[in-house]
């Protein structure tokens, strides 16, 4: 369908045969314009409907007052909670959001960078993609002059304001409490580990196997089972073994660890008296489940505030920031009936 053309300066000029500086200057309170002449472009350019090009407009004076974000995906809880973190100082500060979503394409993710700078945002706010690759077209937003803050899913080697979660001891303690519910053949579901988050997350999963001196099997680590479909699928495989495990920590997500469930309860499995499953992130589907599912908070909406509290330079009094600014907010062990053996 064909869209209606777009009013502009120059469409109210020429209808009231004036030059466009003068209703430019109408439009936006300036000077050498008369009462009367005033009154009659914006009246005009109401019955127009002619709307401001913030856009343009910024580009003019220099002053965005629009922050990008870019996150793998909008619908998963754990992301729409920091956004909504974000949003809510923002909209404080007079401060717009235009949200991207990589859908974990790396392709898709530069493309994201690409528009926003192009629509030269005040900064960007990313978690990068699962299939994110090297950090050029990161460099190229610092390159640019455009403030960077990652959360969550970073680029360590880049030196950005870092608002992160303490991936390792949050998941040293969810096997730790698996251990402690007696629970010995504890499989691990790791995503993919070219991430941050997931090499943080098994580093945690084997220092609680350390600590209480219990084997690694390297049979029960699952690589890369870190959606739904994939957490069923790697389940599958560990309950066939000869020597199943007692419990799956899905380190990936509570999306994963629905996977596993399911897997469990169609082949007669009961949770958690025959196996403990523990996710990741907090989904809201993890109190209606059946069992209900441990997890682990990270804590999202502050996240988000934190992350844009840095941004305007106004962190929370509570908030320890590093030297080379990077904030570590601690996840919450939250413990459900999947683990109550």
């Amino acid at each position: 369908m064909k869209q209606p053309k777009r009013v502009t300066i120059y469409d109210i000029a020429k209808k009231l045969n004036l030059n466009p500086s003068s209703v430019s200057r109408a439009l936006n309170n300036g000077g050498n314009v008369s009462i009367a002449t005033k009154e009659l472009i914006l009246k005009t350019a109401e019955e127009m409907n002619y709307k401001v090009n913030s856009v343009a407009a910024n580009l003019r004076t220099g002053n965005n007052q629009t922050i990008g974000v870019i996150v793998p995906h909008i619908n998963q809880n754990f992301f729409a909670n920091v956004i909504a973190g974000i949003e809510e100082v923002t909209y404080q500060k007079g401060y717009s959001l235009v949200i991207c979503q990589s859908n974990e394409s790396a392709e898709r993710e530069i493309k994201c960078v690409d528009t926003l700078t192009n629509q030269h945002v005040s900064c960007i706010i990313i978690s990068v993609s699962a299939d994110f690759k090297d950090s050029s077209h990161l460099e190229n937003i610092q390159k640019q002059g455009i403030p960077l803050i990652q959360f969550d899913r970073v680029a360590d080697e880049l030196d950005t304001m870092k608002v992160l979660n303490d991936n390792e001891s949050a998941a040293m303690e969810a096997v730790s409490h698996m251990i402690a519910k007696g629970y010995k053949r504890i499989a691990l579901l790791e995503g993919p580990q070219n991430l941050n988050i997931f090499r943080q997350r098994k580093a945690g999963y084997l220092r609680a196997l350390k600590k209480h001196n219990l084997p690694v099997i390297p049979e029960l680590i699952m690589e890369n089972a870190w959606t739904k479909e994939l957490g069923a699928t790697a389940t599958r495989k560990l309950l066939k073994l000869a020597q199943p495990p007692d419990a799956i920590f899905a380190s990936t997500s509570d999306f994963a660890a629905l996977g596993a469930l399911e897997v469990a309860t169609g082949m007669n499995i009961q949770v958690p008296q025959q196996l403990g499953i523990c996710g990741y992130s907090n989904e809201s589907f993890g109190t209606i489940a059946n069992p209900s599912i441990t997890t682990i908070d990270q804590h999202s909406i502050l996240m988000g505030k934190t992350i844009a509290q840095l941004y305007f330079n106004e962190p929370d009094s509570g908030i320890s920031i590093s030297k080379n600014q990077i904030v570590s907010i601690r996840p919450e062990l939250i413990i459900r009936d999947s683990t109550l053996k």
